[in-house]
């Protein structure tokens, strides 16, 4: 897994690429093009690859009021080979270059995957919530 690689999104082929694993693993709320384009403005979106097979894509979202917010995801057929671990690792370590007093990240209620992944790094469920006309809540956990 030496030839695992992280590139910001940029141009069309990255912003593509991360649509594609968002709108994947968080299927009830699919992104457009223009707003993945919007995100990446104003987070720092990249997209992991595996020589060049894409497998995943994470975002940072810069602290707002001290908190810092890390998201990464690989597609199902990675998982469980060490990508997420070390894209984890990765956003992480920038969003920690950012300086947060708190880091956070938001997994969907149904990706069980993710959520077993965010405890096992040591973060904690403080909410639970529902964005308007979702059936499926999102699940915001801290790192203690």
């Amino acid at each position: 897994m030496n030839d695992l690689r992280f590139e910001p999104v940029s141009g069309d082929v990255g912003l593509s690429d991360w649509q594609h694993v968002h709108n994947l693993i968080i299927p009830t709320d699919p992104l457009t093009a223009a707003e993945v384009r919007e995100r990446a403005g104003r987070n720092r979106l990249e997209v992991a690859y595996l020589g060049d097979t894409l497998v995943g894509c994470s975002t940072v979202r810069p602290p707002t009021e001290g908190t810092a917010t890390v998201i990464a995801r690989v597609l199902p057929a990675y998982r469980r080979q060490g990508i997420g671990t070390r894209l984890y690792t990765h956003v992480l370590a920038y969003a920690r270059s950012l300086g947060p007093a708190v880091i956070e990240t938001v997994v969907l209620e149904s990706n069980a995957d993710g959520l077993r992944f965010a405890e096992a790094r040591g973060f904690v469920e403080i909410e639970r919530y529902l964005l308007p006309g979702d059936t499926v809540p999102y699940v915001d956990l801290r790192l203690a």
